[in-house]
């Protein structure tokens, strides 16, 4: 077995040998109330995918986010781990206020949004990506991938809602653009307008090809670009 590294951006497959794409498609989570787990998940609005059950020493449940290509299941004998051990699941959103206020409307206890301490990785919270100082409020700076809010289903398992509006590069196919849910396109749609407010205030003219600029800017947004100005 090599042990060569792999830098960021690197693939380790040979040139030679065409890719196989590998889709991370499920997380199994374990709970100890199958029903109980049920009720909450269909709670968050999450399409229920498959409820199948065979005998009476096995059942799979699956549910899936909106406008995730990723999905989680549990059930009964679907996993070793002990309930509420799934900890630190992000789930990605592009206006956590919107993503916490969907919750807690649907009556789903959702923590205050917090950011990080600057990167201080030890501290009295629950471990997460940038930390474990939790400090009150958004980011500041509103920057891609600082801002979260977390909640827990009834077992104790641990979810946290992160804001990104910008990925860093090579994070996307850069020749693609995609929107995982209208509320995605739309939110891309209003930050783009909003750059072009300050893009014709300092041209100081209409932009009659606003439709490109808008197109150029979320684009860039997307695969993490230089930003049109």
């Amino acid at each position: 077995m090599s042990t060569k590294p792999v830098l960021t951006g690197q693939t380790a497959s040979d040139p030679g040998v065409a890719r196989v794409d590998m889709k991370f498609e499920i997380v199994v989570i374990p709970v100890s109330d199958v029903n109980r787990a049920k009720e909450f998940y269909a709670k968050l609005g999450w399409r229920l995918d498959a409820d199948f059950a065979s005998a009476d020493d096995f059942r799979v449940i699956q549910f899936t986010p909106p406008g995730s290509g990723c999905s989680v299941i549990f059930g009964k004998n679907v996993t070793p781990a002990a309930p509420g051990s799934a900890q630190g699941m992000y789930l990605i959103v592009s206006d956590i206020a919107a993503a916490r206020e969907e919750l807690l409307r649907r009556g789903v206890q959702v923590g205050e949004v917090f950011h990080g301490a600057d990167g201080v990785y030890t501290g009295p919270d629950e471990p997460y990506l940038f930390g474990r100082v939790r400090v009150a409020g958004p980011d500041p700076q509103h920057g891609s991938y600082r801002s979260f809010a977390s909640f827990h289903d009834p077992d104790g398992n641990g979810w946290l809602f992160q804001e990104l509006t910008t990925r860093l590069p090579g994070r996307i196919d850069s020749a693609a653009t995609a929107f995982a849910s209208v509320n995605d396109l739309a939110s891309a749609l209003r930050r783009a307008e909003a750059a072009h407010g300050e893009h014709e205030k300092r041209t100081g003219a209409a932009d009659r090809n606003w439709p490109e600029w808008y197109a150029e800017y979320m684009a860039a947004e997307q695969s993490g670009k230089a930003l049109p100005q």
